[in-house]
C-alpha cells in the first residue's frame, strides 16, 4: 500500500512538474513577447526622435543658407547701388566736359570763320592796293601833260593818303602805349592787393601729440588686455600710438577732423581720470557734439573777418571744416580768407562790388570740405554745394571756373582765378623749401630748352606755367600744338610737382626793313 502511495505521489509530482513547467514556459514566452514589444516601441520612438532631429537640422541649415543668401543679395544690391551712383556721377562729369568741349569747338569754329573772313578781306585789300599802284603809275606817266593846278591836286591827294597811313600808325602806337600802361597799372593793383593782405598760414600733419601728466596714465589708457585703447580707436576712428616717448602719446589719422576730436577727447579723459569703455564712448560723443559747434563758430568767425553775412548754416559749417583741411601745407580756410581779401582789393580798384568779390573768394574752395568724401573735383563739388544752398550764379561760376574747368561768365570769376594763383604761388604760402623750389624751376626750363625748336624758356607763376619761345624759322604754326604736347609729356615723365603746369608755346615772326 505504501508503494502505491509512493507511485501515486511520484506520478502526481511528475504531472505537477509538467503543468508547472508548462506554466513557467508560458510566462517566459509572455515576458519575452512583452520585452520584444518594448524593444520595438523604444526603437520606433528612437527612430522618430532621429527623424525629428534630422528634420530640425535640415530646417536650421535651410534657414542659415537662406539668411546667408539674403545677406549676400543685400550686399550685392548695395554694391550695385554704389556702382550705379558712381557711374551716374561720372556720366554727369562727362556730360559737363562734353558741353565744355562743344562750347570750345563752337568758339574755334567761330574763330576759323573770322580768320577766313579776315583772309578774304586781306586778299581784297591786296587787290585794291595793286590796283591803286597801277593807277598811280598811270597818273605819274600823265604828270608831264598835267596843268600846275592838276599836279598840285594830285600831290595833295598823295600827301593825304600818306597822312592817313601815318595816322593809322600813330593810332597803333597809342594803343600799344595804352596796353603797356594798363599792364603796369594791373601789376600795381595786384601788388597793392598782396601788400594789404597779411594772413598767416599754418601747416597740418597727420599726427597729433597729447601730453600726459605722467607715464603711469599710459597703462590706464591701454586698459586691461587693451580694452580701453580698442574702445577709443573704435569710437574715434584713429590710431593711438603709445611708445617709449616720455609723458606723451601720439594720435595718427589722415582725417584732421577725426584726429582733432580724438585729441580733445583724450585730453578730457586724462583730466577726468575715469578711463573705461563706457566713459570713453560718452566723452567721445560729447566731444563730437561740441566740435560741431566749434566748426560753426570757426565758420562764423571767418565770415565775420571777411565781412560776409547771410550765409547758409551748412556753408558756415563747411567753412569751419576748411580750418582742418590743407593743400600742399597751406591751410584751406586761411587760403580762402586771403583770396577773399585779395579779390576785394582787386574789385575795388576795378570799380566792381568788393563785397560780392570777397564772398566769391571766401567760398571758391568750399568743395575741399567734402572732396575726400565725394568723387569729383573740388571746383565742381563746390559749385554744386553753392547751387544747393542758394548762392547766385556769379558766386557759383567763380568757384567752378577758378581752375579754368569751365568758361568765365563774369569778371569775378577771372578775379577768383588771379587771386587764387597769387595766394597759392606767393613765397611762403605753401610748404616747400627754397632749394627745392629753385631746382624745380631750373629743371622745368631745362626740359623745355632740350627741344631743338626752342629758343628760350621761362618758368613763371612760381613754376605753375612754362612759357616756351620757339625759333619761327624752325617750326611752323601747325606744329606748335605738337611741340606743346611733347613738352608736357616730357615734363610729366621727368619731374615730380604738385598740382598742374601750364605749357604755353609762343611763335613770333618779325619783318624788318631799313629806310635809306
Amino acid at each position: 500500500m505504501t508503494i502505491v502511495y509512493v507511485v501515486l505521489g511520484v506520478i502526481g509530482g511528475i504531472v505537477s512538474g509538467y503543468f508547472i513547467g508548462e506554466l513557467l514556459e508560458k510566462n517566459r514566452l509572455a515576458r519575452a513577447k512583452k520585452d520584444a514589444e518594448k524593444i520595438l516601441k523604444e526603437a520606433k520612438d528612437k527612430g522618430e526622435q532621429i527623424a525629428r532631429k534630422a528634420d530640425l537640422d535640415a530646417k536650421e541649415m535651410l534657414y542659415k543658407l537662406r539668411m546667408d543668401f539674403e545677406k549676400q543679395t543685400t550686399q550685392r544690391k548695395e554694391d550695385i547701388f554704389q556702382l550705379e551712383k558712381r557711374i551716374t556721377q561720372r556720366e554727369e562729369n562727362l556730360e559737363k566736359r562734353v558741353d565744355f568741349l562743344e562750347s570750345k569747338e563752337r568758339e574755334l569754329t567761330r574763330k576759323d570763320k573770322e580768320l577766313e573772313e579776315l583772309s578774304v578781306q586781306l586778299k581784297n585789300k591786296e587787290k585794291s592796293l595793286e590796283q591803286l599802284i597801277a593807277e598811280e603809275k598811270e597818273r605819274l606817266q600823265k604828270i608831264s601833260s598835267l596843268t600846275p593846278q592838276e599836279a598840285r591836286d594830285l600831290l595833295l591827294r598823295r600827301f593825304e593818303e600818306e597822312l592817313r597811313d601815318d595816322k593809322a600808325r600813330m593810332v597803333k602806337e597809342v594803343e600799344d602805349e595804352i596796353k603797356e600802361e594798363a599792364e603796369k597799372k594791373a601789376r600795381e593793383i595786384v601788388s597793392l592787393a598782396i601788400q594789404r593782405c597779411a594772413v598767416e598760414h599754418t601747416t597740418e600733419t597727420t599726427v597729433s601729440v597729447v601730453p600726459l601728466p605722467n607715464d603711469e596714465i599710459k597703462g590706464r589708457i591701454i586698459g586691461r588686455e587693451g580694452r580701453n585703447i580698442r574702445s577709443f580707436e573704435m569710437a574715434t576712428g584713429v590710431d593711438l600710438v603709445i611708445d617709449d616717448t616720455p609723458e606723451a602719446v601720439s594720435i595718427s589719422s589722415f582725417d584732421p577732423i577725426r584726429r582733432e576730436v580724438a585729441r580733445i577727447a583724450l585730453e578730457k579723459l586724462v583730466t577726468d581720470g575715469r578711463i573705461h569703455p563706457a566713459r570713453i564712448e560718452e566723452i567721445v560723443e560729447k566731444t563730437k557734439k561740441d566740435f560741431e559747434k566749434q566748426l560753426i563758430e570757426d565758420g562764423k568767425q571767418a565770415s565775420f573777418e571777411v565781412g560776409i553775412h547771410n550765409l547758409h548754416p551748412e556753408l558756415i559749417k563747411l567753412l569751419g571744416k576748411l580750418r582742418f583741411r590743407t593743400s600742399f601745407g597751406q591751410n584751406a580756410l586761411q587760403h580762402s580768407k586771403e583770396v577773399a581779401f585779395i579779390m576785394g582789393t582787386l574789385a575795388s580798384e576795378l570799380n566792381l562790388d568788393p563785397r560780392l568779390a570777397r564772398r566769391a573768394g571766401l567760398l571758391h574752395d568750399i568743395g575741399k570740405a567734402v572732396d575726400h568724401q565725394v568723387e569729383g573735383t573740388h571746383s565742381n563739388l563746390g559749385a554744386e554745394l553753392l547751387r544747393k544752398y542758394g548762392e547766385n550764379d556769379i558766386i557759383v561760376n567763380a568757384a567752378e571756373a577758378h581752375h579754368e574747368e569751365t568758361e568765365f561768365l563774369s569778371l569775378y570769376s577771372v578775379l577768383a582765378l588771379v587771386a587764387d594763383a597769387i595766394s597759392a604761388s606767393r613765397p611762403g604760402a605753401r610748404r616747400e623749401t627754397l632749394e627745392t623750389y629753385i631746382k624745380r624751376l631750373k629743371d622745368l626750363e631745362t626740359i623745355a630748352r632740350s627741344f631743338e625748336e626752342v629758343e628760350k624758356a621761362f618758368a613763371i607763376q612760381a613754376g605753375r606755367e612754362i612759357r616756351v619761345i620757339v625759333n619761327p624759322h624752325k617750326i611752323s604754326d601747325d606744329k606748335m600744338a605738337l611741340l606743346a604736347y611733347e613738352v608736357k609729356k616730357k615734363t610729366e615723365k621727368d619731374m615730380e610737382y604738385p598740382g598742374q603746369i601750364k605749357v604755353t608755346v609762343i611763335r613770333e615772326t618779325r619783318a624788318v626793313d631799313y629806310a635809306k
